[in-house]
This record gives structure tokens, sequence and C-alpha cells, in this order.
């Protein structure tokens, strides 16, 4: 049986994790799950699979956690630090599927016992790439990509040589507001940006894609995961969300990873790596589906990108400050304080502001200046939202 533990269980990732792993549960002891506010469905999933502990990041959510667990013999712990003390416990292979910067410690914990670490949480590698890929170098772990983009760019290198490739382009639906007019995007409003038209994601995840900041994650995902040069990542506009990826090679060759949008692909590619294995997706009718669509991305409409090749070329700490902010700028189109548009102009104030500061260039990725970068980040940007309000 293999060790394994889902961190962000409760989560959309995590939840199409645990239906892989419930199929065949024989095959797992599971460790421990940790979750956020729904207690509910973090409780149902820990006796479900026999977990040794669950684990929610809010320590006021304790006493409810304990009390639905209670006769049972699963531990319960509570806050940011039972976090990382449910990662410091051996594994096989652990599931960092936390949304945020609150995902960065616990990967790195895991890393430093020498876990297989199957990474969904987008902004470790964008806050910290550096910092995670040489921490699992120094203890002989193993980090594979979630994101299904980049699983896609890690199954087309199968078996290749870095030096052959030539680019790699990276899909993105669009979101929400794709065919909208411009003009009509500031008047954007919560619950429009919170629809997705191909994927059934939570709604921070499902706004990111709407005003595209999740695929300029996932530009700075690509250059530090591959280490390949920003002017080799491109972006195009796929609507069809059924070519995750591809990776151009210097003989002209274009190998393209194609399967349904269905995050079980990319979980079960990891969970099961280096073999393949049978999974519970759809299998594709291409003569139904009939044609695909590629267009450019419109910077316009999609400032994101722009800030992202920014910070790519910026480097040292200006990952973590642009991840803050738009944690923060999300925060304030969220809560009514600044409008769709207004996130952008958040993120790039920010980074001008702490350029500005000298806060953005360092040669010595540390956890320490990445998490002090993050906290006067969010700072900056609360000061911008408040100028724009």
């Amino acid at each position: 049986m293999r060790r394994i533990t889902l961190f962000g269980a409760t989560g959309s990732v995590g939840q199409s994790a645990i239906d892989l792993i419930a199929r065949d549960d024989q095959a797992y002891d599971v460790v421990a799950l940790t979750g956020g506010r729904n207690l509910t469905q973090l409780a149902k999933d820990a006796l479900r699979l026999r977990a040794d502990l669950a684990v929610t990041c809010y320590p006021e959510c304790y006493e409810d956690l304990k009390a639905l667990l209670a006769g049972t013999h699963i531990e319960v712990a509570a806050g940011p630090d039972a976090v990382a003390e449910a990662a410091a416990r051996p594994v096989d292979w652990a599931l960092s599927a936390i949304v945020g910067a609150a995902g960065l410690v616990p990967g790195l914990e895991a890393l430093s016992h020498g876990t297989t670490l199957a990474l969904a949480n987008k902004e470790s590698l964008v806050t910290a790439g550096p910092l995670v890929l040489s921490r699992a170098k120094a203890h002989g772990a193993t980090v594979l990509p979630v994101d299904s983009e980049h699983s896609a760019v890690f199954q087309a290198l199968a078996g290749e040589h870095m030096t052959a490739v030539e680019r790699v382009i990276i899909t993105a639906s669009g979101g929400a507001f794709r065919d909208w007019p411009i003009e009509k995007l500031a008047s954007a409003t919560l619950a429009e940006a919170s629809s997705h038209p191909n994927w059934d994601m939570g709604q921070r995840i499902t706004i990111d894609s709407a005003s595209m900041f999740n695929k300029a994650m996932e530009l700075i995902e690509t250059k530090e995961f591959f280490h390949v040069s920003p002017d080799m990542i491109e972006v195009l506009v796929h609507r069809e969300s059924l070519i995750h990826a591809m990776v151009g090679f210097n003989d002209g060759a274009l190998m393209a990873h194609v399967g349904p949008p269905d995050m079980r692909h990319a979980i079960g590619y990891a969970l099961h790596w280096p073999e393949r294995k049978d999974l519970p997706v759809e299998r594709l009718d291409l003569a139904q589906i009939g044609s695909l669509t590629f267009e450019a991305p419109d910077d316009a409409r999609y400032p994101a990108l722009g800030i992202a090749k920014r910070v790519m070329k910026e480097g040292g700490l200006s990952g973590a400050v642009f991840n803050a902010a738009k944690e923060r700028a999300l925060d304030g189109f969220i809560g009514g304080e600044i409008g769709f548009l207004d996130m952008s102009r958040v993120v790039s104030a920010t980074l001008d502001k702490m350029s500005s500061e000298g806060g953005l260039q360092n040669d010595a990725i540390t956890l320490d200046n990445v998490l002090e970068t993050d906290r006067l980040a969010r700072i900056r940007a609360g000061e911008a939202i408040s100028q724009l309000g």
C-alpha cells in the first residue's frame, strides 16, 4: 500500500483525487487529509478513506471538526501549523491542492522528507519556484505537475531532450468573458465572473480564468518548472479545452496532449506515474467533435498576460509580489471593493510600488523573504485598492 496525504482535499482538485483513490482504496493508506471550512465533507472523506488525521486550516473550526469525528480513530487538528505538521508525516505521495500562497509551506515540508509531490498549487512555483525545485533536489524528492497544462507539457516531453524544444504552447478557454465587448468588462459582476463555460471549478479559480490571471500564473509556472526562457512560451485561446498544451521541437514537430476537460486525467497521471493506468474519463470521439479552434489572446482583454511577461523578465521576488497582489485584488473584487478590470490595475500598481522600493530583486529566494514579500505586497495592494476606491 502506498502512503498518501491530500492537502486541500475538499476543493475541486482534492475531490477529483478522492474519487480516483476511493475506486481502489485498498491500494492506499491515507495518512492525512486537510481542508478548509467544509468540515462535513472533510469528515466524510476522512471516514471514507480511513485517514489517520484530518486537519482544517482554520483554528476556530477545531471543535466542530472534532465533534464530527468523535468516537472514531481519526486524529483531529487545526491551524496552519497543524497543516505543516501533517506534511512532515512520512508518505510516498502527496497532493498539494491548497489554493493560494498557503500551499507553499506544507509543500516545502513534504519535499523535505523526500515525498513525491503532485503539485496543483500554482502559487508554489510562482512565488518560490527556485526554492521549491532546489528543496526537491536536495532531498531526493520528485515534483510532478498536476495543472492540466503542465501535466500535458510534462507528458509531451517524455523521452525528449529540452535542447530540442523550440516553444511551449499552453491553451486557455478564454473564460466567461471571451466574447464580451471589451467596453462591457468594467461592469462585469461577481456572479458573471464566477461562471466558467467549460470547467466546474471553485469560485476563485473561475474568476481567475475570466481575467486570465490563472493563465498568467501558468506562464510563470512553465518558465520555472521546465526552465525555458519566457520568449519560448506562448498562450492560445482554445475554446474547446481539449488540447491542454503543445510542445514544438527543432525539427518542426508539434506534440499536442489531447483529452477531455477533466482534472482526473492529470491527477491520475501523477498518481500512477511513471506508469499509465485506466482512468474513468471520457474517451473523445474526434469525428463527433469535428473541429478545434485556436485564437491569439487579446492583450487588451487580458492584461494579466502582459503582467506575467513582466514578472518572468524581472525575476527575483516579483513572482511573490504578483501572487500576493493578485490574491488581495481578487478578495477586493469578491468583496465589492473594486471592479473586474481593477484587479490588473492593482497588481501592476503593486509591482511598480515595490519595484521603486527595491523590493523585487534578491539573488537568494528563501522562505523567509518570500513570506515577508508576500506580507508587504498585500499591504501595498490594499493601498492600491483604497486609491482606486
